[in-house]
C-alpha cells in the first residue's frame, strides 16, 4: 500500500513568522518526516495553491509526501497525493468522487463510533485518532487521552484490518513513548517540529521512537 512504510506525519502552517517555509520543508524531511501537510486557516486559496507548489518541490525532491487539507478542490488543483478531511469536511465519498481513486483519502477520528466506522469504510486510505492531548490547533477540541489510541490499536488487531492509522494531539518526544506504549506505530506533530530549534534533529529523534513497521 500507498503508505506502508508512512510513520511520521507533519502538519504546518504557512511559517509567515518565520519566513523560512521552504528551508523547513528541507529540514523537515532530512529528519525522517514522511508526509508533510499545508495546514493554515489564514490563507487564501490562491496563497495556498503558490505553497503548495514549494511544498510539492521539496518532497518530491526528497521523494516523499505532501497532503492538503480539508479541501478537495485544492487537492485536484495541485494535483496533491493525499487529502485529509475532517469529520465536519466532505463526506469520504463526495471528496473521493472528486480527487478520483489515485489520491490517498485520510479521515480525523474522534470516538470509538468514528474509529470502527473508519475501519470498515473500503474508500479510505487512513484516519487519524486524537487529539490524545489538548493542542492550540483544535481550540475548543476535548482531548481524548490514550484510551482511544488503545481502542483502535485493539479494533485493528481484532478486525486483522490492514488500514494505517495515526495517533495525533500533543504529540512530542516527552510523551511519544506514552502512545506507543498504548499500540501507535504512526504519529501525526505539529509543534513537536514546528517549533524545534533544530528541525531535522527533532524529526530524527521522534522517528526513533517509533517502532519498526512489520
Amino acid at each position: 500500500m500507498y503508505l506502508d512504510h508512512v510513520q511520521l506525519y507533519l502538519c504546518t502552517n504557512a511559517r509567515k513568522t518565520e519566513n523560512d517555509f521552504p528551508s523547513f520543508l528541507d529540514a523537515a524531511f532530512a529528519g525522517g518526516v514522511d508526509v508533510i501537510q499545508l495546514r493554515d486557516k489564514s490563507i487564501e486559496a490562491a496563497e495556498e495553491l503558490e505553497l503548495l507548489s514549494v511544498l510539492r518541490a521539496v518532497a518530491e525532491r526528497h521523494g516523499k509526501l505532501w497532503a492538503v487539507n480539508d479541501r478537495a478542490d485544492i487537492a485536484v488543483l495541485s494535483e496533491a497525493p493525499v487529502l485529509h478531511v475532517g469529520q465536519k469536511d466532505l463526506s469520504v465519498p463526495d471528496a473521493r468522487q472528486l480527487v478520483g481513486k489515485a489520491t490517498v483519502i485520510g479521515r480525523s477520528s474522534h470516538t470509538p463510533q468514528q474509529v470502527s466506522a473508519a475501519l470498515v469504510d473500503p474508500r479510505l486510505d487512513y484516519f487519524c485518532v486524537g487529539p490524545v492531548w489538548a493542542t492550540p490547533t483544535k481550540p475548543g477540541r476535548s482531548a481524548v487521552g490514550a484510551e482511544l489510541v488503545r481502542y483502535a490499536a485493539e479494533q485493528v488487531r481484532h478486525s486483522k484490518s490492514s488500514l494505517p492509522w495515526f495517533a495525533i494531539g500533543g504529540i512530542d518526544l516527552g510523551n511519544v513513548q506514552q502512545v506507543v506504549a498504548a499500540g501507535a506505530s504512526r504519529v501525526v506533530v505539529v509543534r513537536a517540529i514546528t517549533e524545534a530549534d533544530d528541525p531535522t534533529e527533532a524529526a530524527r529523534q521522534l522517528r526513533a521512537c517509533l517502532p519498526s513497521l512489520a
